[in-house]
């Protein structure tokens, strides 16, 4: 058989290379095969992958995801994209909290939630993309952003010991548990500032908005 596919790891995650002369159904037929011969090694394992040499398109990624599903019980928790900055932070993320952490807390969604959509889950989750304005985010638990926030979160739905952070806050509305936050939103005529990373979590009866570091200081608060 060809060669047509290489696999290689990386901290919490691996890496898929791709042969760009490769057609994409030799590829998916050596990807099956590579991936039967592996699951040994993925076992029920949360990783993030990557594909790297031929480029896809997201309904090709996702046939290779699925394609991975049916003979491996790896669990992908995000297809890394080309966005070297952002990708950095979603490793770190992954190294930070760790495996079983994440497995027991949370979910990372890769992705840009817009107008109209709504993401609700009943854990904490990493959002690796932006909520757009009149887009919806729903947490029982934490939100992290790993973008901007600039439509509608709600954490804590039925808690109020929890946060939501973001790289770029500027959101049209933010709750937690029932209590709604009151956020200063910069208006889009003025000059864009500089992304400052801010949590907002319950203090004294109110929702109060803080600058942070965006992986250490709101990781380590992820575990807490």
């Amino acid at each position: 058989m060809k060669n047509h596919v290489s696999i290689k790891s990386f901290p919490n995650g691996i890496k898929v290379f791709l042969d760009e002369e490769a057609s994409f159904k030799e590829l998916l037929a050596e990807i099956h095969d590579k991936f039967l011969e592996f699951e040994k090694f993925f076992k029920n394992t949360k990783v993030a992958i990557s594909f790297e040499g031929k480029a896809l398109t997201e309904d090709e990624e996702r046939l290779i995801i699925y394609e991975i599903s049916k003979v491996c019980t790896i669990e992908i928790a995000c297809v890394v994209s080309k966005d070297a900055e952002t990708d950095a932070m979603f490793v770190k993320a992954l190294e930070k909290v760790g495996e079983q952490e994440l497995a027991n807390v949370g979910k990372f969604y890769r992705g840009t939630l817009k107008n109209g959509q709504t993401l609700e889950m009943p854990t904490s989750i990493i959002v690796l993309g932006d909520v757009y304005p009149d887009a919806t985010i729903i947490s029982k638990r934490n939100i992290i952003i790993l973008g901007g926030l600039y439509g509608h979160a709600h954490a804590g739905v039925g808690g109020s010991d929890c946060f939501v952070a973001a790289l770029d806050m500027n959101p049209q509305s933010i709750k937690i548990d029932d209590l709604r936050g009151n956020y200063e939103k910069v208006s889009r005529w003025l000059i864009k500032p500089k992304q400052i990373p801010k949590i907002a979590y319950r203090k004294q009866g109110k929702i109060v908005f803080e600058e942070i570091q965006f992986t250490d200081e709101l990781l380590n608060a992820w575990n807490t």
